[in-house]
């Protein structure tokens, strides 16, 4: 986990980085298949979805997950099992960010005013179902890896 803000933003920025190209390209996948076009497409709209992704988690998603978590859920002889933590916050993350991010995608694709209620559970259901799997198995253990090796490398110092 991260110690401190400069790792937090390392982390979030590996986090997001990774989900948010994966997700990004899932959904346009999902909107319009793969086709001729589809690697720029997924380029293109990828810096955007990345700078929303990082102020989401950092300003709202994170701060909410882990003040609900450590008031309400947390209990102390978790931290024998740090694992436990990271799956819990992370699951309640992939669900703040999905709920957030799934609005975001509609809203850029259709328009605010073309937005309906079956559309929104539709992209919910539909990015909740590979997002999940995908931070707890694939990026999850990638980020906690990769800052595990830079916390290491900062306390050699």
């Amino acid at each position: 986990m991260p110690r401190g803000f400069k790792e937090e933003l390392m982390f979030t920025g590996m986090m997001a980085g990774l989900m948010v190209i994966v997700m990004e390209a899932y959904n346009i996948a999902m909107a319009s298949g793969i086709h001729a076009g589809f690697i720029i497409e997924v380029l293109v709209g990828y810096p955007l979805a990345l700078v929303v992704a990082a102020i989401l988690d950092l300003v709202l998603v994170g701060p909410l997950v882990k003040a609900i978590f450590f008031n309400y859920i947390f209990k102390p002889e978790w931290e024998q099992t740090p694992i436990k933590i990271a799956l819990c916050i992370s699951t309640m993350m992939v669900l703040g960010m999905v709920t957030l991010m799934s609005l975001f995608g509609i809203i850029v694709t259709f328009g605010f005013e073309n937005i309906t209620w079956a559309m929104y559970g539709r992209a919910w259901i539909l990015n909740l179902c590979l997002a999940l799997p995908l931070q707890l198995v694939i990026v999850g253990p990638i980020c906690r890896l990769l800052l595990g090796k830079i916390q290491a490398a900062i306390d050699e110092k």
